[in-house]
């Protein structure tokens, strides 16, 4: 498993970029987001080097900032083949980690992760993290026939095939969560439930956002209990605060909605590491709406980078409707607004700006929620006056929205619902009356 950041653990962080400037920001909020205290940061711009990424006097120079600052780790935000985690951390002083942005991200993921299926997520991204480098100890091991060839550690022959039969064990333990999740979708949907989704890059204040929508009923994805196991979702301004999913119930006019709040999208994310995840997206490709949650306070060519990276992760799998929302407009001025949403036009024709810690606009988003969801059908039903008539009109009251009920010989009901709701009431009436008819 992936060693943990100790709480305030110095660290330098170094990025090293083809052309242009290489920017921090990221990474520094990833670093401070597993808990380490950076102490310098190191940049540079050329193209990679095969044996150490960076030039071998930029590690150099790592190194002597390392000594001065009495760190104990280098956060390096580029991937790092194991030879190049070999290489540069030969040049560091004994017992100094070197740790590539993925697995500072798998860092975090560990920590955060509370449930059983984020657990296992974690722990399949990490496999997939350490197979080719095992991969790599055995072809070399075989290759050359020395244990420990290159520093990269002692050749097991077993290794390689632990970790392929564990990834292996992991997945159809996931697919047995996933099929316990589904079912309670179909549940919730049979139930009358409209399914939405928060989808967006982390930090852009999804959380904040699922406690204004939310009533107070609290339903967890996550467990297998009903309602109000936490009063709140947790709301920070940090990376990665959900990991797993949060789903409320929210009133949504004269609909039953969920909303689940699923783990936010970070940039430059390998395959490997997206897949391991798949079983949480699902709750996003398998909703009726995706509300695509965008910062809106950030440059709009970041903005615009996002959408389109979010763009291709969801319309990969995703057939529900879409609605982009432009978050924390509290923090930005009417002008830059509009000229922020005519920019990002072409990406987000119409999106709804909001701001989740003020509230402003959020009763409008609650309108487009009612009008993007599949449209409700009306029904109209006659139902004969037997013992358990009451049990249907209470079941369709708790289900549907019930515009009228008369009562006389038959009990006449009139109600508005989705689809699968409207068809189980018929089925319920044809109960009722085969019921009576026998009597």
């Amino acid at each position: 498993m992936t060693e943990r950041a100790q709480p305030g653990e110095r660290t330098v962080v170094a990025k090293r970029v083809a052309s242009g400037t290489p920017g921090t920001d990221e990474i520094l909020d990833l670093a401070h987001a597993a808990g380490y205290d950076v102490r310098d940061v190191v940049a540079q711009t050329r193209e990679e080097d095969p044996a150490y990424h960076f030039g071998e006097g930029k590690v150099e120079t790592i190194a002597r900032r390392v000594v001065e600052t009495d760190a104990t780790a280098v956060i390096v935000d580029n991937e790092l083949g194991p030879y190049q985690t070999f290489n540069i951390g030969n040049k560091l002083p004994d017992g100094v980690r070197v740790i590539d942005r993925f697995r500072l991200i798998l860092e975090i993921f560990g920590q955060r992760a509370q449930t059983r299926k984020a657990q296992l997520q974690v722990e399949l991204a990490e496999l997939r993290y350490e197979l080719p480098r095992a991969e790599a100890k055995a072809s070399l091991a075989k290759r050359d026939e020395r244990p420990g060839f290159m520093g990269l550690g002692e050749y097991d022959e077993s290794r390689e095939r632990d970790i392929k039969a564990r990834i292996s064990r992991i997945r159809d333990e996931l697919e047995r969560i996933e099929k316990t999740d589904q079912h309670r979708r179909e549940q919730r949907r049979e139930s009358g439930f409209d399914l939405v989704a928060l989808a967006g890059y982390t930090n852009a204040g999804k959380s904040t956002l699922l406690r204004r929508l939310a009533a107070d009923l609290d339903v967890d994805e996550n467990e297998d209990t009903h309602p109000d196991i936490e009063t709140t979702a947790e709301s920070e301004d940090r990376l990665f605060t959900t990991l797993g999913t949060t789903t409320r119930k929210a009133d949504i006019d004269r609909r039953d909605v969920l909303v689940t709040d699923t783990v936010g999208f970070i940039s430059d994310l390998p395959h490997w590491l997206v897949e391991s995840f798949k079983s949480t997206l699902d709750s996003v490709y398998l909703a009726d709406l995706v509300l695509l949650v965008v910062d809106v306070s950030e440059p709009v060519e970041e903005i615009r980078e996002k959408l389109v990276t979010s763009h291709d992760t969801l319309y990969e799998r995703n057939e529900a409707p879409i609605v982009t929302v432009l978050n924390k407009a509290d923090l930005v001025d009417d002008e830059e607004l509009q000229q922020k949403r005519e920019a990002l036009s072409a990406l987000a024709p119409n999106p709804v700006i909001v701001s989740a810690r003020t509230g402003r606009n959020v009763e409008t988003l609650r309108g487009r929620i009612h009008e993007e969801l599949p449209p409700l059908e009306t029904e109209r039903l006659v139902l004969p006056m037997t013992d358990e008539t009451m049990s249907v009109v209470s079941w369709i009251h708790d289900n549907a929205y019930v515009e009228s009920v008369s009562y006389g010989d038959n009990v006449v009901i009139e109600f508005e619902a989705r689809p699968a709701v409207v068809e189980q009431s018929r089925s319920k009436a044809s109960s009722l009356v085969e019921t009576g008819a026998s009597v």
